[in-house]
């Protein structure tokens, strides 16, 4: 019988890794309450067919003026200018090959987002914009060294003086603001990452099941909302009380369906009829 003991020590023993790697920051919670009752425009209140496209001045305007909250995605060019565009590579948004930090910033305002004059908007263009006039999701993309992306947008981020917190698929960027900015709130964003075409394999598999939350110990998890009944991303709203985002919802009839699973909504291509 002593190797049923075993068994069973040694399954608490995995349940409580798990719990503990999943567990996201529990102390000295930041204040979120400035981020509620918001609905969050995803990258801006664009509409890719018109003259105010995604990530775009325009569609950030447009956002403010609703009353909206707004997400964005924010990375570097080649001369390391913070700029605000999502895509890794500029083919599908400008028609050219590359990435985004292949070019200089000046380089990149050769090109023009999708059918607009709207060009790649520099960071700090568009928080002066904003002006704390919107609560801001900010998405930190990592495509090169976390260090360096996080150092650089955040010289910008500290001198804003509006509601803003970050987020990132990375849990280095996490990591980062955890131990240089750890009053600023942060989130995980996470996926089922085979479902998206990527491979089921490490390190998708450790974010698709937030097991990497010790590392980053996010304030929110950012999750994708088809993907509402991942165990972990359950376990980080029910069990330990974060704050749960729910992206990118595309309908009134989506966001009735997250309702009960989420508390806060980024939403795209539609206006949410209950503001």
């Amino acid at each position: 019988m002593w190797y049923v003991y075993l068994i069973i020590i040694l399954l608490a023993v995995l349940v409580l890794f798990y719990l503990g790697a999943i567990m996201p920051r529990m102390g000295k919670r930041p204040d979120t309450s400035g981020l509620m009752g918001h609905y969050y425009a995803h990258r801006g209140l664009h509409d890719n067919q018109s003259d105010a496209p995604e990530n775009s001045m325009a569609a950030f305007g447009k956002a403010v003026e609703a009353g909206y909250g707004i997400e964005l995605d924010v990375q570097l060019s080649k001369d390391r200018i913070p700029v605000v565009f999502h895509d890794e590579t500029l083919e599908r948004v400008c028609g050219v090959k590359g990435k985004v930090r292949d070019y200089t910033f000046q380089e990149l305002q050769e090109f023009t987002l999708l059918d607009s004059e709207e060009k790649i908007p520099r960071f700090a263009d568009f928080l002066k914009l904003v002006d704390g006039r919107a609560p801001l999701i900010i998405e930190i993309k990592i495509y090169e060294k976390a260090a360096t992306v996080c150092s650089l947008a955040d010289e910008l981020i500290r001198q804003y003086r509006g509601t803003y917190c970050i987020e990132s698929f990375h849990p280095l960027a996490l990591w980062w603001y955890r131990k240089n900015r750890p009053r600023v709130i942060r989130g995980q964003l996470s996926s089922n990452f085979r479902k998206k075409g990527r491979p089921e394999a490490p390190p998708f598999f450790l974010v698709h099941y937030l097991l990497f939350n010790f590392l980053g110990k996010p304030d929110f998890i950012a999750y994708d909302h088809h993907h509402k009944k991942n165990i972990s991303r359950r376990l980080c709203r029910v069990l330990y009380k974060a704050l749960s985002v729910a992206w990118t919802i595309r309908s009134q009839k989506e966001l009735a369906e997250c309702r009960e699973d989420f508390s806060l909504f980024i939403f795209e291509g539609f206006r949410p009829a209950d503001r």
